[in-house]
């Protein structure tokens, strides 16, 4: 990894996207922002079949800003939802590493 760039969290991220695109985002609404961010996945999906290094860095930084997106528009801090779910371990098991059977979705 790079030295210079910067740790951002996730509290950081979702202030930036706010900054950037909420004006925007909330005239889309949720439904608008949530096509959006379907298709974000359906590249992200292509890139990691197919796609370069470069092609999935950016589909990844695609689907998380646009997962910050409608979280802002719907009104969800991603650090505290996150925090409350896996802030103590997997949801499924309780246990820090997660110990589910596989078929199972924990």
């Amino acid at each position: 990894m790079d030295p210079q760039l910067k740790d951002v969290s996730l509290k950081d991220l979702q202030s930036l996207i706010r900054e950037m695109y909420f004006e925007k985002d909330v005239q889309r609404g949720i439904d608008g922002t949530f096509m959006w961010l379907m298709e974000e996945v359906g590249e992200l999906a292509t890139a990691l079949r197919q796609g370069s290094i470069k092609e999935k860095e950016e589909e990844f930084a695609d689907v998380i800003a646009w997962l910050a997106t409608i979280a802002n528009v719907a009104g969800i801090d991603l650090t505290k939802a996150i925090h409350e779910k896996y802030g103590t371990g997997c949801p499924g098991c309780g246990r820090l590493v997660c110990s589910c059977p596989m078929q199972e979705k924990p």
